[in-house]
């Protein structure tokens, strides 16, 4: 009985590790152009930039226009980025938080690439 029980665990084990294997490579797999995140600095101003990946994302956060970054995160165009089309509400709750504390200009750069980076860092030690 008790090897049995202790198989079934191992298997809802490794189930889960699977599964959060597959969650994980959802995140961060490459995405189309169409599913892509695109800068704006305003409504009809397109920077010309996109994110198709949240490696790219962390890059592209480094080099876009800061009022790029300010015009989305107060529109929660990354909150809904994130959740909708990466499928990691984690982060997108990690923005939210950040949304939250008001931040403008280089510090919210540099705070949203931490934010970021961290988190896709984590993703990829759980692969």
């Amino acid at each position: 009985m008790y090897s049995t029980l202790k198989k079934i665990s191992e298997e809802k084990t490794q189930v889960s590790k699977e599964a959060t294997s597959l969650n994980v490579s959802r995140i961060l797999r490459e995405l189309t152009r169409n599913e892509a995140f695109h800068f704006f600095t305003s409504i009809g101003n397109y920077t010309g930039e996109c994110a198709t990946s949240l490696e790219d994302f962390v890059r592209k956060i480094k080099e876009v226009n800061i009022k790029s970054i300010e015009f989305h995160l107060y529109r929660e165009d990354f909150e809904k980025w994130v959740t909708q089309t990466l499928e990691d509400k984690e982060l997108a709750q990690e923005i939210k938080n950040l949304q939250k504390q008001k931040i403008t200009g280089e510090s919210l750069r540099q705070k949203l690439h931490a934010v970021v980076s961290k988190r896709r860092e984590q993703l990829q030690r759980m692969l």
